[in-house]
C-alpha cells in the first residue's frame, strides 16, 4: 500500500484515477481547486479513511503531510471550452503548477506522472503520431495556450528528471471518454452525446472529415498505471489507434441513442487538428493496449449521460 498524490483528482481523469488506486489498495490524496473538476466526482468515496480531498490551486504552493509514493500531475482545464475561459490559469497550472508538484515529488522521494496531450502535436503532418514527432503548434493561436503549457509541462518534466534525478514519467493522452465528462465542456463527444439525447442538432464545425480517436476511461487509466510502473521517462502515447471521421462518429452517436437529431454544420474552428490518431508501439512494449471497442464505449458513456440528464434515450 502506498501514498498517492492526485493534482486535478477531482476531474474527469483524475477521479476515476482515484477510484483505480483506492481498488489496488493505495491511500490517495486528491488535490483540486475545482475551476473544471467537480467534488461530486468523488462524493462516492468522499468518507472513506483511505481518501483525502483538499481544494487548493497547485499553481500556489502547497505541501501534503507525511510520504508520499507517487504524485500524477493531472490539474489543468482540458477541453477548449475551459482553456479558452481560464487562458492564464492554464498557463500557471502548466508551468507553475508542474513546478510545485516537480518540487513535491522531489521533496518526498516519489515517482511522478505528468500527464500531457495529443495536442503537443498541433496539427500533425504525421499520421499516426509516434513520440518522435514535434508537433506542428500555433504557440499565439487559440488553442496555444493549452498546447504550450502542455510542451512546457513536458520540458520542466524532463529538467527535473535530469537535474534532480526525480523518477518522472510523461503520458501524452488521446480524446479520453467516458462517465463524469462534464456534460458542458464543449468537446465533440459530451456536445453530440448531450444533443442527440435531446433531439437536437448535432453541430459539426467544419465538414466533418477531420478525424479523431476515442479511448475509453478504464483503458486510459490502465495505460497511465502501467507507464507509472514500467516507463522509462520519455513521452508515451496512451490512446486508442482507429481513426474515425467526426461525420461517422456523430452519426454513430445518433444510431445508439435512437435519435431523431439532424446533422448540421458550422464554421471550422481556427488551428482545430484535421487528424489524430496515437502510434501506441511504445506503450504495447510496456503491456498495454486498450481493450474497450468504441462502440461498446459510447453505449456506456450514453447511458451515463442518459441518466446524469435524467434523459432517456430518444426514440427507443
Amino acid at each position: 500500500m502506498g501514498h498517492v498524490v492526485i493534482t486535478g483528482g477531482a476531474g474527469f481523469v483524475g477521479s476515476h484515477l482515484v477510484d483505480a488506486l483506492l481498488a489496488r489498495g493505495d491511500r490517495v490524496t486528491a488535490v483540486d481547486n475545482f475551476i473544471t473538476g467537480s467534488p461530486d466526482n468523488v462524493q462516492h468515496v468522499a468518507d472513506r479513511s483511505d481518501f483525502t480531498l483538499v481544494e487548493q490551486d497547485v499553481s500556489d504552493h502547497f505541501e501534503v503531510a507525511g510520504d508520499v509514493d507517487a504524485v500524477l500531475h493531472f490539474a489543468s482545464p482540458a477541453s477548449p471550452k475551459g482553456y479558452l475561459q481560464w487562458p492564464i490559469q492554464t498557463l500557471k497550472v502548466g508551468s507553475l503548477g508542474t513546478h510545485n508538484a516537480l518540487g513535491l515529488a522531489r521533496a518526498k522521494d516519489a515517482r511522478f506522472v505528468m500527464a500531457s496531450t495529443s495536442e503537443v502535436y498541433g496539427d500533425p503532418d504525421v499520421t499516426p503520431q509516434p513520440e518522435t514527432y514535434w508537433g506542428n503548434v500555433n504557440p499565439v493561436g487559440p488553442r496555444g495556450v493549452y498546447d504550450e503549457a502542455k510542451r512546457f509541462s513536458e520540458a520542466m518534466t524532463g529538467a527535473y528528471r535530469k537535474m534532480h534525478d526525480v523518477q518522472t514519467q510523461i503520458v501524452r493522452l488521446f480524446n479520453t471518454y467516458g462517465p463524469r465528462m462534464a456534460i458542458d465542456d464543449g468537446r465533440a463527444l459530451p456536445a453530440f452525446v448531450t444533443a442527440a439525447l435531446r433531439g437536437e442538432p448535432l453541430v459539426i464545425f467544419g465538414d466533418g472529415r477531420f478525424t479523431r480517436s476515442f479511448c475509453y476511461v478504464s483503458d486510459t487509466v490502465r495505460g497511465i498505471l502501467t507507464v507509472l510502473e514500467k516507463g522509462d521517462g520519455s513521452p508515451v502515447n496512451v490512446g486508442a489507434p482507429g481513426e474515425i471521421s467526426i461525420l461517422d462518429f456523430a452519426k454513430t452517436i445518433i444510431e445508439l441513442t435512437g435519435s431523431t437529431s439532424e446533422i448540421v454544420f458550422a464554421d471550422e474552428m481556427q488551428d482545430d487538428p484535421k487528424r489524430r490518431e496515437p502510434d501506441i508501439t511504445k506503450a504495447r512494449a510496456l503491456g498495454w493496449q486498450p481493450e474497450i471497442e468504441l462502440r461498446e464505449g459510447l453505449a456506456r458513456t450514453i447511458a451515463w449521460f442518459s441518466e446524469h440528464l435524467g434523459l432517456p434515450a430518444v426514440g427507443r
